[in-house]
């Protein structure tokens, strides 16, 4: 178990008031219409599985109910932070996009 914090609600809380939503900040492709099925399978389905520093999706289930981006290492569950969607994009971005 670990611990999040909400950047919304301003408050940490127990992993088991929240949602796990996935992996963040995936390219949508820019014309859905005009790529294959292959590619679209890619996007809906295909997720990196890293060991170490990824960014994440996860919704405060029994707070708040939005949702946030969290960077937290798959080995150890460390987190490096929590922050909404705009302010974590600017982050992951200002990192390369580098998961």
């Amino acid at each position: 178990m670990f611990v999040l914090f909400c950047p919304h609600c301003q408050e940490k809380r127990e992993e088991e008031e929240f949602g796990y939503g996935g992996e963040a900040f995936i390219a949508r492709p820019a014309t859905p219409e005009a790529v294959d099925d292959d590619v679209w399978g890619d996007y809906v389905f295909m997720r990196k599985n890293p060991k170490g520093w990824h960014w994440e999706m996860w919704s405060h289930a029994t707070g708040c109910r939005k949702i946030f981006v969290v960077k937290r290492n798959t080995a150890t569950n460390a987190i490096a932070g929590s922050w909404t969607l705009t302010d974590g994009r600017k982050v992951y971005d200002a990192e390369g996009g580098s998961q």
